[in-house]
């Protein structure tokens, strides 16, 4: 990555300690995000899609109201926001763009999640739980005064579910000038897994400069006493566009329909032999289908990475 030294040469952070509840103890600490705000956004995404038609998925209109709701949020924080939208299977589609004002605007970090559900159900877990997660993560922003010396952008995509559609039409509809601003994109794709994992996106065969986000991530989760794995997310979810145009990416994932092993087991708890999500892409990925633990450290992972790399 271009700038990865000065990414490795951020303040060191004091990590939020080993519990949900530890809070960090470093004024250049990032946030503990509290999962109960996280879970409160949940709520409203179940009840979303509960009023239409059980599910948020891409053309219908649970998924504008997700974006409508994201998008008020933001927007009382003070926010910039965009709304961008584009055709797909004869069907709009939209993305939510989100600016905090301030920061150096040719080093943009950012980080996103796909908004949209499959048709079968809500998708509470793939993927309301990254995107609760960095909306609530956008709001300590705000909520804290953090004044970044990079421009911070968030990203919610449509259409992800048919084929990374939103992710891929916004970053192809990025002049090259502004496509070279951004210097690190983290993706964040299910992580409430209600018998999680906890991986961490490999660097290998990724662009210059995401082995930095990796060990980031990486050290963000060790300040948690969480041991992780890395995993090859090759084009699965939305950083393949950015890793496409040469962006340093980085992400966290807690499993999907893969399945955990008895030695994933004795190390993080849960149950061999069974899916990461038994609902992956099922009507019962309910509020019911969410780890807390796992959204909640996960949670605080975006976060102390985000601080650390934009400070």
């Amino acid at each position: 990555m271009r700038i990865i030294t000065a990414l490795l040469a951020s303040a060191a952070l004091i990590g939020a300690g080993a519990t949900a509840q530890a809070e960090p103890v470093n004024a250049l600490a990032a946030p503990n995000i509290p999962v109960a705000a996280v879970q409160g956004h949940l709520n409203q995404l179940q009840s979303i899609a509960n009023s239409n038609g059980g599910n948020r998925a891409h053309g219908r209109p649970g998924y504008l109201a997700s974006v409508n709701y994201v998008k008020g949020k933001l927007d009382a924080a003070g926010f910039v926001t965009k709304v961008q939208s584009f055709t797909n299977g004869g069907a709009t589609g939209y993305n939510l763009i989100a600016d905090w004002p301030g920061g150096d605007p040719n080093q943009v970090v950012m980080i996103g999640s796909h908004l949209d559900s499959v048709t079968a159900g809500p998708g509470i877990n793939d993927n309301g739980s990254g995107s609760a997660s960095n909306l609530e993560v956008a709001l300590q922003v705000k909520a804290t005064g953090y004044k970044p010396t990079k421009h911070l952008r968030f990203g919610w995509w449509g259409a992800e579910e048919r084929g990374l559609i939103g992710s891929t039409f916004y970053v192809n509809s990025l002049p090259a000038a502004e496509k070279s601003k951004i210097k690190a994109y983290l993706n964040f794709d299910m992580t409430g897994s209600p018998n999680p994992g906890y991986f961490v996106y490999s660097a290998s065969g990724q662009p210059s400069g995401s082995l930095a986000l990796q060990q980031k991530l990486e050290e963000g989760f060790k300040s948690l006493n969480v041991q992780t794995e890395l995993t090859s997310v090759g084009g699965r979810s939305d950083h393949a566009a950015f890793a496409r145009a040469g962006i340093p990416i980085g992400g966290t994932f807690t499993g999907a329909e893969g399945t955990k092993t008895a030695a994933q087991a004795a190390k993080w708890g849960g149950t061999a032999g069974k899916a990461y999500d038994q609902c992956y892409h099922r009507a019962c990925d309910r509020i019911v289908n969410i780890n807390v633990p796992a959204l909640d450290r996960n949670a605080d992972v975006i976060a102390y990475t985000l601080w650390a790399i934009s400070a």
